[in-house]
């Protein structure tokens, strides 16, 4: 994304009170612990690594649906 990334989008998101609800999960290369960290303090409900396997993604999506 051009002029910011994907955790700076998660802090604006979580700022925004129309979307302060609204399920986000960072989906990324980097998966150490610090990562995910990382995401979880941006603002992300939770932190996937790619390449993930659509079953992940469909548990994960089910699992935290609000």
């Amino acid at each position: 994304m051009p002029g910011m990334n994907g955790y700076e989008l998660a802090k604006e998101i979580r700022a925004t009170p129309a979307f302060k609800d609204l399920f986000s999960a960072a989906m990324t290369g980097f998966g150490q612990p610090a990562d995910r960290e990382k995401a979880i303090q941006a603002g992300f409900d939770d932190h996937v690594v790619k390449p993930a396997d659509f079953p992940v993604i469909e548990g994960l999506l089910r699992g935290r649906s609000r």
